[in-house]
């Protein structure tokens, strides 16, 4: 089967219908388990529609700073692109950034065909859906071929959906607070990433990463120079 491309990608994202959406949002600290049905039709092969039944783990999400999120959009960009980033540092205090991250498990997945018309299966799968009254569950609707496409957009509008509500909760807890410069959230995940590479200096490289990410490497590199120095010869 020949890589999809980029005009099967959109054309996936445009064919994609959500038929039951989550009624609760996703969680603000930890993780999310959705359970989803996606219907589409066979693409060879008149009358037989696919039933794929699976969950997705929606991650916590992450808070972002402004630098992390200006560094990341500037890659293959040009100078327009080099002046949005630097106004986002500038209003990094104004700005309240999440980031989210989602996890198909295909071992999970189990799917079978079946012989009817897609508006017969797509009514018979949304009822029996929504007999069961689960907030988690969600019904799609889209193509064959890349299916994984249309589980991402689903993805795209649960969290859109989600994100007042996740930055609400995060500013009770007063997670955006600069702690100095950078969110308390940054520095409560910087400080677990240096307990994971004292524990397993395998995790340095990642570690360092992380701080050149959000743009605090300096006021850590005595700290990762000892890890460094203390890291077991290969």
């Amino acid at each position: 089967m020949s890589k999809p491309s980029p005009t099967d990608f959109w054309y996936a994202v445009s064919q994609t219908r959500i038929l039951v959406m989550p009624s609760r949002r996703l969680e603000t600290f930890g993780a999310t388990l959705l359970h989803y049905h996606l219907i589409s039709e066979l693409m060879d092969t008149a009358g037989q529609i696919r039933i794929r039944e699976g969950r997705i783990t929606s991650q916590r999400p992450q808070i972002i700073t402004p630098t992390a999120y200006a560094t990341e959009i500037l890659e293959g960009f040009g100078p327009e692109a080099g002046r949005y980033a630097d106004w986002l540092r500038e209003h990094a205090q104004d700005l309240r950034m999440i980031q989210y991250g989602f996890k198909i498990r295909k071992e999970e997945i189990q799917q079978h065909i079946v012989t009817d018309s897609l508006s017969t299966v797509m009514e018979r799968v949304e009822k029996a859906v929504r007999a069961k009254e689960d907030p988690l569950a969600a019904v799609v609707v889209g193509v064959d071929e890349p299916w994984e496409v249309c589980l991402l957009k689903l993805m795209v509008d649960v969290s859109g959906g989600s994100f007042r509500g996740n930055v609400r909760d995060l500013e009770r807890r007063r997670m955006f607070d600069l702690n100095p410069g950078v969110p308390s959230s940054i520095r409560e995940e910087i400080e677990i990433a240096f307990s994971e590479a004292g524990r397993d200096h395998s995790k340095i490289k990642e570690l360092g990463a992380k701080l050149q990410k959000h743009g605090v490497f300096n006021e850590y590199e005595d700290r990762f120079f000892e890890l460094m120095k203390n890291k077991p010869a290969e």
